[in-house]
């Protein structure tokens, strides 16, 4: 069997993938760190971690989303989790029960609906529009479930730099969301995975902290920061779920999660270096977004419609309605190059004349060569008349 996800093949660009590059991984940095971890603490690197998570990590999260966000959680609503999607799942188990709905914005991250859909849930869409959740649609749906004696177990966001869209939902309707969550009592899970990596003006507030205690958990990881093989991400809430997840049977039978690994960080992080790391990759990343983003440009009509992500991995593209993704894919594929189709994110099939390229794995020169390829591609598949 393979030793890693996803194995890169030299003939293809493949920007399915939202990875990041495994040439721009500290991987110098984190040996050291580790040696460190080892020397510091000793036995207690290798026993069973503190439930909630390693607390020298912990306070220094406080401390860096304090930097980063509106405001600095306490460090006693922080838990340490195994990345966003491990976090998204112990939320999931802790506040659901199989048959109960969840919304989701549609299109969204495709695995999220898969977790829900794990945990035996009904996965109900709620409409977006080129900023985010349309709130008129969520609150329509909150009111035909609620006449049919429903009420949905949470609504799954992502609002900063989306997951596939890369846009970003505006501060003012940020706040109308939390307000309508909180006045019908809806649980927000807010995945918050890609804040770090802006590469214009900071994003605005996430929802966690514009909301009342209680009402939104967020959900962060290390892997698109430092590295997905750590498996390490977190979620802060308000202290009585993070307590009732510390005391869950997961974290109460083999300790906390990713205690190693988030030790490890812990070291790493002191002195500024995870900082400077993050600047080094938003300067990378931005690089790689200009690259892609000048290369369609050049290679495709204006009539495809063209984001520039001001952060995050993804550029989404929408073709004209004469034109099908499954050709542009079956050309691009033919041709060395391949992405995900709109229609991996959506509830609804509706997406047929959309894509998303992630730009994050490559060199600008590969990007340049992917979007020649693309543009190939798009001219091979073009309706014929």
């Amino acid at each position: 069997m393979p030793l890693v996800q996803f194995d890169a093949r030299p003939d293809v660009i493949d920007l399915g993938w939202g990875h990041p590059d495994p040439q721009l991984l500290p991987l110098e940095e984190l040996r050291t760190a580790a040696d460190e971890a080892a020397r510091r603490w000793g036995p207690d690197l290798y026993a069973y971690g503190f439930a909630q998570g390693p607390a020298p990590l912990i306070e220094w999260l406080s401390n860096r989303l304090g930097e980063v966000d509106g405001r600095a959680p306490d460090p006693a609503s922080i838990v340490i989790t195994a990345g966003a999607s491990g976090a998204f799942d112990m939320v999931i188990t802790q506040s659901t029960r199989p048959g109960d709905v969840a919304l989701v914005e549609s299109p969204t991250y495709h695995i999220a609906v898969k977790l829900l859909r794990d945990h035996g849930l009904e996965v109900v869409p709620i409409r977006r529009d080129a900023d985010g959740p349309v709130l008129d649609a969520l609150s329509g749906t909150l009111d035909e479930l609620h006449r049919a004696g429903r009420r949905p177990s949470l609504f799954y966001t992502i609002p900063t730099f989306h997951n596939p869209t890369g846009s970003v939902l505006p501060l003012d309707r940020r706040v109308e969301l939390v307000r309508l969550a909180a006045s019908r009592g809806l649980l927000i899970v807010e995945d918050d995975a890609y804040r770090e990596l802006s590469y214009g003006e900071p994003p605005p507030p996430s929802l966690w902290s514009l909301a009342e205690p209680g009402s939104v958990v967020r959900v962060g990881s290390f892997s698109k920061t430092l590295a997905p093989g750590l498996r390490l991400g977190f979620l802060t809430g308000e202290p009585a779920l993070t307590a009732r997840l510390a005391q869950g049977g997961l974290l109460d039978s083999g300790g906390g999660i990713g205690h190693i690994p988030g030790l490890v960080v812990a070291v790493l992080a002191e002195g500024g270096f995870y900082a400077r790391h993050v600047e080094r990759l938003r300067s990378a990343y931005r690089e790689r977004r200009d690259a892609l983003v000048r290369g369609l440009s050049e290679a495709l009509p204006e009539t495809v419609e063209l984001n520039r992500p001001e952060g995050g991995f993804f550029l989404w593209l929408t073709l004209p309605e004469d034109h099908a993704v499954s050709r542009l894919l079956e050309h691009s594929r033919a041709n060395g190059v391949s992405f995900m189709p709109g229609n991996a994110f959506s509830l609804t099939d509706n997406l047929d004349a959309s894509l998303r390229l992630s730009f994050s794995r490559y060199s600008p020169d590969q990007l340049a060569e992917a979007a020649r390829r693309i543009g190939a591609s798009y001219a091979q598949a073009a309706p014929t008349r």
